[in-house]
Parts: structure tokens; sequence; C-alpha cells
């Protein structure tokens, strides 16, 4: 009896074309709110202060530039059958979540003007994506089918991973929050948006730091063959550091008081390296895995919605 999952070549499979649209739409949503903002119209006013502007801008032009691009190339290779559309989901995906998450929360409308409150739905919508995005591109990517990489490719992910975490921690987020706990902090950062200070410092010390770092240490004792865990979050940390260096250079330009020339060329540094592994570690998968080949359906009935014959 034919599986409805059996011809690849014809199309995405019926669990799987939702996901596809849901890519395209994330990519168009992202590039639509990076436009609206300070980046380009200045539609979406946000509550912060100057300082913060810069750093969404800078977040803006990195989803602009290769998010947006990123996750509908990702649709369209879901749409086709690719097995690599899947994969490449996820770090869009996982950017969105993120970014989305501080634009929505991290303003402070008792103090600065803005009106991003109004454009709420259009975070909430894109966050909503970007989580069932992130789901189904995890349970869809099966580490059995993905291509063997040469193990340096593996220790040199586990390492970056493992070096950024440690930068977040001790080079990033302790000297801020050593000035936050004093009496009188002066920090012109925490001074000028507390909320956007704490938010960021919950999220990327209970979430970033954590991820990269198990990542890593799983990266270095793996032998072989990268898992889907080191897809994820090589995509995903290429996104964001490329945001983040995005953020520094616009501080940077723009003279801004916590702009630093170290924290520049460190985040710019970091992003580069991270789209350098990134390519690496993609680049297999989209050289040689054009279409999910026979023995890979095993797995797409296996993870697949409805297509499972368990």
């Amino acid at each position: 009896m034919t599986d409805r999952h059996e011809n690849t070549d014809s199309g995405a499979s019926n669990a799987d074309g939702w996901l596809a649209i849901a890519l395209v739409a994330l990519g168009l949503g992202t590039a639509a709110a990076a436009l609206l903002g300070p980046l380009a119209t200045d539609v979406i006013r946000y509550h912060t202060s100057d300082a913060a502007i810069n750093q969404i801008v800078g977040g803006d032009m990195a989803g602009l530039v290769l998010v947006a691009p990123i996750s509908v190339i990702a649709g369209i290779l879901v749409w086709r059958g690719n097995r690599a559309g899947r994969v490449l989901a996820f770090g869009p995906a996982a950017f969105a979540l993120y970014m989305n998450a501080q634009l929505s929360l991290g303003g402070d409308v008792t103090r600065y003007p803005g009106n991003s409150e109004r454009f709420f739905p259009l975070y909430v919508g894109l966050f909503v994506l970007a989580g069932a995005i992130a789901i189904r591109a995890w349970t869809g990517a099966d580490s059995a089918g993905l291509p063997a990489a040469p193990r340096r490719i593996g220790r040199v992910l586990g390492w970056y991973v493992i070096v950024v975490s440690a930068f977040l921690v001790v080079g990033l987020h302790v000297p801020g929050l050593i000035d936050a706990w004093r009496e009188h902090p002066t920090s012109s950062e925490y001074l000028a948006d507390p909320v956007v200070f704490w938010l960021v410092k919950m999220m990327d010390l209970g979430l970033v730091v954590p991820a990269l770092a198990a990542t890593g240490v799983a990266a270095l004792r793996r032998r072989g063959r990268l898992d889907r865990a080191d897809y994820a979050v090589a995509g995903w940390m290429a996104l964001l550091g490329s945001s983040v260096a995005g953020m520094a250079i616009v501080m940077q330009a723009t003279d801004d008081p916590a702009a630093t020339t170290v924290n520049t060329f460190a985040f710019s540094l970091f992003a580069l390296i991270g789209l350098a592994i990134a390519t690496c570690v993609y680049w297999p998968l989209l050289a040689h895995g054009p279409s999910a080949s026979k023995p890979d359906m095993a797995s797409v009935r296996r993870w697949s919605v409805g297509g499972a014959n368990d």
C-alpha cells in the first residue's frame, strides 16, 4: 500500500505543508517588523531609550538581511521535500522567539513615549509561529538521517559555543550584575532601561548560556556525526551573533556611551566565526541531501504528525 509520504519529489507532505507556509510567513513577518521599526519607516516607536533603539536597529538589520531570507529559503526547501529545510528552520525560529519576546516586553511605557504596544499582536503572532516551527523542526529532524561530518567540525563547534557562553557570563553579564547590585548603580544601560536589562539577563543566563554549554559539552563528546542539536545551535548562534554584532556596530557608530571598542570587536569576531561554522555545518546537508531518499522516509514517518505507522 503506497504511503502518502513516499514521493518526496512531488512536494511537501501534508504534515510538512503547513511548516513550509509557516516559515515563509515568519520570514515575511520578520522583514515587515524590521521595516516598520526604527531601521526604516519608524512606524513602530519603542518605549525605550535612544541607546536601546540603537540595539533594536542592529537587531532589525540582522532580521532583515539574514533571518527573513533564511526562513523563506527553509520554507521553500521544506515545500520541495528537501530534508535540509527542517534542519535549517530551527535557526530563524529560535531567533524570532528570542527577539520578539524582548521587543514585546522590554519597553517602559511610563518613562518613554512610543506606540509599540499597538503592535503587540504582531509580536505574539510571530512568537507563536516561531514556537510551532521550532517544535516541528526539532521533532522532524532525525539525527540518524543527518550526514556524517568531519570530527574537527564538531570539536570547533563545541569549543566555540563553550567560549561564547563563558564570555556571555564572565565578560558581559557578571560586570553588569555587580553594578546593578550596588546601592548606587552607575551603568548607563541599567539606569536608562532597567526592564530591558533584566529581561536580557534572564533570557541569556536562563536560556542561552545553559543551552550553549550543554550543546558544547555534548559536541565535544560526540564522534564523527553532528546531532540535530548541533545544527540547531549552529544556525541559531550564527543569526543571534550577527544580530548582537549589528547592535554593537550601530552603538559604536552613534557614539553610544555604553558602546566599547572591545565589545564591538568581540561581538563582530564571534559573529564571523559563527557564520563560518554554520556554513561548514550545513554545507554537507545542503550539498548532499537535496531530497529525502527512501532510507530517510522511515524517520519522516516516525516523526511526522499523523504519518506514523507505529
